[in-house]
């Protein structure tokens, strides 16, 4: 059985004890952090083990850690500068652009995240990764599933692997926003790699997703179209995937690089919201 490990040695870089816990949820993604307190400055060895624990566990989950707009952006900021996508305008903070507001209730039409996804993949430069906090929860439901890419990677076969391997898809930002922003909004559309490799790690990552790709480029488009139906599939594999039960007050941080995730909305017409913030990344590679 896991257990939750607090180890007293120190991380890569640094000396002294670990000031953190890490609980891992199962073999394949996803960590519990215990000892982090975002209500006052992050110290910088504990900022390192948290950095850490997402290259390790790519997405690393908070709970009754209640954050106010300044606390989370002092949690964000340990992992970057914050990006501010041209599509979350509508849901901005008034006064804190980089936090955008995550609501859904009985009146809602639309939830955010209710498909397979990378953040603002469509993005010229997608996020880094998210900080989701959310201080209200249904009494039920309302869970997010965490799906690692590195594992769907992994494992397709050689063959499909070699074949996919130098492609690059079309994310396309109409497809996730387009029936929910004004009409007149230009939103972003743009072409990635297939395979990414992660920046910190040097994996290969699988990075198509159903939220945003459009196509395979120079593909027919029932050969794309076929193929990208095979990988979503591909993806929803439980094998790759840790499913989080929020609490309220539970924040989870995820890097986009190498994961999806998906909300479920099966508490209709109950309230789940709160607050995200989405950090900085690099133009995949």
């Amino acid at each position: 059985m896991l257990q939750t490990t607090t180890i007293e040695t120190a991380p890569r870089g640094e000396t002294g004890p670990r000031t953190i816990g890490v609980k891992p949820l199962n073999p394949t993604i996803g960590a519990e952090i215990s000892g982090v307190d975002p209500s006052q400055p992050i110290p910088e060895q504990t900022a390192t083990e948290l950095r850490q624990a997402i290259a390790d566990h790519i997405v690393i989950f908070l709970r009754d850690t209640p954050l106010d707009f300044a606390a989370h952006q002092r949690l964000a900021a340990v992992f970057g500068e914050a990006h501010i996508a041209p599509s979350t305008a509508a849901w901005r903070v008034e006064g804190f652009p980089e936090i955008t507001k995550m609501h859904a209730d009985g009146t809602s039409k639309y939830v955010a995240g209710e498909n397979w996804h990378s953040d603002m993949s469509a993005d010229p430069e997608p996020p880094m990764g998210s900080v989701l906090y959310l201080h209200t929860i249904p009494t039920l439901g309302g869970d997010t599933v965490f799906a690692n890419m590195y594992a769907a990677w992994d494992a397709l076969s050689d063959t499909m692997r070699a074949m996919l391997d130098g492609l690059t898809a079309t994310h396309d930002a109409v497809k996730a926003f387009g029936a929910i922003v004004a009409r007149d909004m230009e939103l972003p559309c743009t072409s990635h790699p297939i395979a990414r490799i992660h920046p910190v790690t040097g994996r290969k990552a699988l990075y198509v997703n159903p939220g945003y790709t459009t196509k395979i480029d120079g593909m027919a488009e029932a050969e794309s179209d076929a193929l990208l139906r095979f990988l979503y599939e591909h993806i929803k594999d439980p094998r790759f995937q840790c499913r989080f039960t929020w609490s309220p007050h539970a924040t989870a941080i995820w890097d986009n690089r190498c994961s999806q995730h998906v909300a479920i909305w099966d508490y209709f017409p109950q309230v789940r919201s709160g607050f995200r913030i989405q950090v900085k990344g690099e133009r995949p590679a």
